[in-house]
């Protein structure tokens, strides 16, 4: 069940992976990509966060290495899943694939409105038996 995942699946190509933030090398993520503010927002923004709450006190200064653990384990598990997902993706068949694309097109046209008048399409509604604001019958 574990097999290797194909390197054409990750998001970042290999050569390129010496250019991305150090906290995404440093976890190993291969589908989800942050870039350097988001990883930013997740590692200093997770000490910030820890050491107000510690400073406050209300949390132990345990927290300041405890939150930015969990946060990256975290942000690990969600590449985990990520990879799950694109490897039940690429288990179903390619009919299927464009049966499912066809019926999520968005459909763009024009609809036809008969009648002019305060109802416009009575029968549609259920008010065929209601005159019309003009006093004229539908």
């Amino acid at each position: 069940m574990n097999r290797p995942i194909p390197a054409s699946w990750a998001t970042v190509p290999t050569e390129e992976e010496r250019y991305r933030p150090l906290y995404a090398r440093a976890l190993g993520l291969r589908f989800v990509n942050p870039g350097g503010v988001l990883c930013f927002l997740f590692f200093e923004g997770s000490v910030a966060l820890a050491v107000l709450l510690a400073l406050a006190e209300l949390v132990t200064w345990w927290a300041v290495l405890i939150l930015p653990a969990a946060v990256a384990a975290m942000v690990k598990l969600n590449d985990m899943v990520a990879a799950a997902v694109v490897r039940t993706a690429a288990l179903v068949p390619e009919q299927e694939r464009d049966r499912f694309r066809r019926q999520m097109e968005p459909v763009i046209g024009r609809a036809q409105v008969r009648g002019i008048g305060a109802y416009a399409v009575p029968e549609a509604r259920g008010l065929a038996g209601r005159a019309r604001a003009d006093g004229s019958e539908p």
